[in-house]
């Protein structure tokens, strides 16, 4: 690894050796139970981190797919409400736009959504609701539970983006009654970019649209995955099954509590080298919404610009996030999905101290801070 770049960003996220080396076997046929092994051992695994007994089903396309997948099959010719404080959940507006009649309800990125105003066009007879469970623009966690029983109790379908916690966060999607739920397998899955999957419940299906993609339409996945030995409908990206399947087995074998349990803690050992620093946390948390588990933002200092913090870094072989959008130059990122632990997290955070006071920003002993959380 010496001579590979450290990404600590909200994904791609570094692979284990086991996950690379799965897709430098011999091509297999995908219709075949060779095949259909490896996705429905995928499926099984999935539903777990899911919190699921819903039906799920595997896409060869990444994040965006799927939730484009989960908007246009059943939001398509609907009334939409997406919660948006974040990039991720404006793109999940932007789709639903493509597809039915969105109002959106947006408040600053990183700030608390607008829960009142949920009620309120539910109300009036909205139909489906929008959400991105973890915002790794503005690094906060929007309040799923919360959302679901609003939903629920106006009889709307929630449509919820899990790209970014599911496998590293807690998820209950049965649970608290979440309709839709996606995943992509780059982030805290510690895969290969390209796939993403997508949990529907028996109220979603009631709900399918008639007019749906062809590539996207899950009606089709459904069909295929309905066979005695799962299939896709169409040619899946069989590699990166295999790395999936690795990857699914390497979180049985560490566990999901203890995963979880991992990544809380690395998201800890960040925020307290923030603090010590005395560099600001960019979201702003309340009852229900809270900081991420997967990716720490941080307001870059006064007098330092973005090049110059991450450029620094970068020079470690170490990568970080910027900001995105109207973000950009104001904060930065530190992502701690996947395959990574203390001494990755330690290195980073080495790597941000000594930038910060080379550039004349008088941090506090972050990594002290950061190694007390982690020891």
């Amino acid at each position: 690894m010496e001579h590979e770049p450290l990404l600590m960003i909200p994904g791609p996220v570094p692979m284990p050796q086991r996950v690379r080396a799965a897709m430098t076997q011999q091509a297999i046929n995908h219709r075949g139970d060779e095949f259909g092994a490896v996705y429905a051992d995928c499926v099984r695994v999935l539903k777990a981190l899911f919190g699921t007994e819903n039906e799920l089903y595997i896409l060869s396309g990444s994040g965006t797919a799927a939730m484009e997948a989960a908007v246009a099959n059943f939001g398509g010719g609907r009334k939409i409400v997406s919660l948006v404080n974040g990039k991720f959940g404006d793109r999940l507006r932007e789709i639903g736009e493509r597809y039915g009649s969105v109002t959106p309800l947006a408040s600053a990125w990183g700030a608390p959504l607008d829960l009142d105003g949920l009620e309120r066009e539910l109300s009036k007879g909205a139909e489906v609701v929008t959400m991105v469970q973890n915002e790794t623009s503005s690094g906060i966690k929007n309040p799923a539970p919360e959302v679901a029983e609003i939903a629920q109790r106006h009889g709307a379908l929630f449509i919820m983006d899990g790209i970014t916690s599911i496998g590293g966060d807690v998820v209950k999607a049965d649970r608290w009654g979440v309709d839709v739920a996606v995943v992509g397998s780059q982030k805290c899955l510690a895969a290969p970019a390209g796939l993403s999957a997508i949990s529907i419940s028996g109220k979603a299906w009631e709900m399918l649209a008639d007019n749906r993609p062809f590539y996207l339409d899950l009606a089709a996945y459904r069909k295929s995955g309905k066979k005695d030995r799962m299939e896709t409908p169409y040619t899946p990206a069989v590699p990166l099954f295999l790395a999936l399947r690795e990857a699914c087995a390497l979180i049985e074998e560490e566990g999901l509590e203890r995963r979880i349990a991992r990544h809380r803690r690395l998201a800890d050992a960040v925020r307290a080298a923030a603090r010590a620093w005395g560099v600001d946390l960019f979201p702003e948390i309340d009852d229900v919404h809270a900081y991420s588990n997967t990716v720490t933002a941080m307001r870059i200092p006064r007098g330092i610009s973005d090049a110059d913090l991450r450029g620094t870094v970068k020079k470690f072989g170490i990568e970080i996030a910027g900001g995105q959008e109207h973000l950009k130059g104001e904060i930065f990122r530190i992502g701690n999905m996947g395959a990574v632990g203390a001494p990755e997290i330690l290195a980073t955070l080495a790597a941000v101290q000594y930038t910060l006071r080379k550039h004349g920003f008088p941090a506090g002993d972050g990594v002290t801070a950061a190694a007390e959380v982690l020891g």
